[in-house]
């Protein structure tokens, strides 16, 4: 089954890009989107509607971290009115979070025994967090055989616990990319270093093309950003792609990054003219920098990133995997879907439930409510973006994607322990002393946590 699915998937990705191709201008720097696969156009009726015959209505709460247009409410509005109007004995209130204080708010809520009915996020918080908790509702009687025929196996995968339990049904994902200035790269005659129609490059051609872009006088080529956890998606698919290293095991009950390709590759960077370790930026400080020049290349980036920061670009901006001596790119992805927090009531349960199958499988609904993420779906709904030809462009990287390690125990406590350890490099303390204390912290909260 995963291999069909991968066919599957690469198959329309490749279709989708060719159309997009034969409508296009022969300029690709700025062509096209699309993530999808094929046409599916079945909805969940195996899942169980809530509420459908009942007079009474049911209320319910749907509190959304800002995945794409999912934190605008004039978006999710249209999206709550189509299900309303499905199912008017159900009334949605929207609660709207951020990543500053979102995860408060919710704990906050949990405490006072007033946690929300349906959270929208990904595994890491569904599954790791609040399902390993033991607060979240078993979603078993969404994923039916035809869901798991439909959706990828990696997000199959990442939707439940160790134990097969699905604290999570998905709605989109991601690939996570880095980025560089074409034209300051072009300027440099670094471009000769990487394949622009693949979007990848190798370890050794990195190296070349950051020697390029700093010996112009670009000295800021990259950062790699430590000063806490925001972007740290990037600093890992960095490190663990040059070499071949991994960050957890196959299992994800271990933490794998003390590996000698992970330490090689820190060993790299940190030796890199252009590269610098700053403990005064986190991801979100170096897209600024990037995307007003100051930096040459980014490694906190994907499509929405250049959506949202399209107004401050005046440069062309060439998404790129990040290098690998193999040639076989892994790139870290986002999930999200959602989840239902188990606060005792059936009838709300039920009726969670019925605005997740809508929303996720309704034939109609669930291309919108992807379209509203900015991503792609998470199984084959055809080619959605066939008119966004950014989003076209960014297509290439879905296959590219690699293992979804998220959902690993102690997850919290790891992302601290890296940027820490990062700033530890950086402050010149030696690699291997820095990536052992890493390993052994992260290692002690994954075996407290199961």
């Amino acid at each position: 089954m995963k291999y069909r699915k991968i066919a599957a998937l690469t198959l329309s990705l490749i279709m989708a890009v060719s159309v997009a191709a034969c409508g296009s201008s022969s300029d690709t720097q700025k062509n096209a989107d699309d993530n999808a696969a094929t046409p599916s156009t079945e909805s969940n009726n195996d899942a169980e509607p809530a509420g459908g015959d009942s007079a009474e209505s049911t209320d319910i709460t749907l509190w959304t971290y800002p995945i794409g247009n999912w934190g605008d409410s004039a978006t999710v509005d249209g999206l709550i009115s189509n299900f309303e109007t499905a199912h008017p004995d159900i009334n949605v209130t929207v609660e709207y979070l951020d990543y500053t204080n979102g995860d408060d708010q919710i704990n906050t809520a949990i405490e006072g025994g007033q946690a929300p009915d349906i959270v929208l996020e990904g595994p890491e918080r569904l599954v790791a967090n609040w399902g390993a908790k033991g607060l979240m509702v078993d979603l078993a009687d969404l994923w039916t055989d035809d869901a798991k025929e439909a959706i990828y196996d990696s997000v199959e995968n990442a939707c439940q616990d160790a134990n097969g339990v699905f604290y999570e049904y998905p709605l989109c994902m991601t690939a996570h990319t880095m980025a560089i200035n074409r034209d300051m790269f072009e300027a440099a005659d670094a471009l000769q270093y990487l394949d622009e129609e693949t979007r990848t490059w190798t370890t050794e051609n990195f190296q070349k093309a950051v020697k390029a872009v700093y010996d112009s006088g670009q000295t800021d080529v990259g950062a790699v950003y430590c000063s806490g956890q925001g972007g740290d998606q990037g600093t890992r698919a960095l490190v663990n792609n040059l070499y071949g290293g991994t960050f957890t095991n196959a299992e994800h009950t271990e933490y794998t990054a003390g590996s000698d390709e992970n330490i090689k590759a820190l060993e790299l960077l940190n030796s890199m003219e252009g590269i610098k370790f700053d403990s005064s930026i986190a991801g979100g400080d170096e897209i600024n920098l990037f995307c007003n020049g100051t930096l040459g290349m980014a490694f906190c980036w994907n499509v929405a990133q250049e959506k949202g920061n399209a107004d401050a670009i005046n440069f062309d901006v060439l998404p790129m995997a990040f290098p690998t001596e193999s040639g076989d790119p892994q790139l870290c992805g986002g999930i999200w879907g959602f989840g239902i927090f188990d606060n005792g009531d059936e009838a709300k349960i039920s009726a969670a439930k019925t605005f997740i199958d809508f929303m996720a499988n309704d034939e109609t609904q669930a291309v919108e409510s992807v379209k509203a993420s900015s991503y792609w779906p998470v199984k084959d709904l055809g080619n959605i973006y066939s008119d966004d030809e950014l989003m076209t462009e960014y297509s290439v990287f879905v296959p590219y994607m690699g293992d979804y390690y998220q959902v690993v125990g102690g997850w919290a406590e790891a992302r601290t322990a890296w940027w820490n350890m990062l700033q530890q490099i950086g402050s010149g303390t030696d690699v291997k002393t820095a990536v052992d204390e890493f390993v052994t912290t992260a290692n002690a909260a994954a075996a407290a946590a199961q």
